[in-house]
């Protein structure tokens, strides 16, 4: 399946890029984020710290552990904190 991959703030930043297209076959978001850290060293730096990385899934906030079956947006940010 492809999905739609979002990154805002500092994994926009780490990773190069806002949004791309990804081909996976991953079952889950942490199965995804697994495909994407063995893509390149970027990838593998932006998710090495997987407490601070959140997750939607068609603008629904999800747990990494969230299947992906009939998602087609994944979107990673860090936490946000008010004030």
């Amino acid at each position: 399946m492809t999905i739609r991959v979002l990154y805002f703030a500092w994994l926009r930043e780490r990773i190069g890029k806002g949004r791309e297209e990804v081909a996976t076959e991953a079952d889950t978001v942490a199965d995804l984020v697994e495909e994407l850290k063995a893509r390149e060293e970027r990838y593998a730096f932006a998710f090495s710290d997987l407490s601070s990385v959140r997750v939607a899934l068609d603008q629904e906030m999800a747990p990494l552990d969230a299947p992906l079956t009939g998602v087609r947006e994944v979107a990673f940010f860090p936490p946000m904190t008010g004030g």
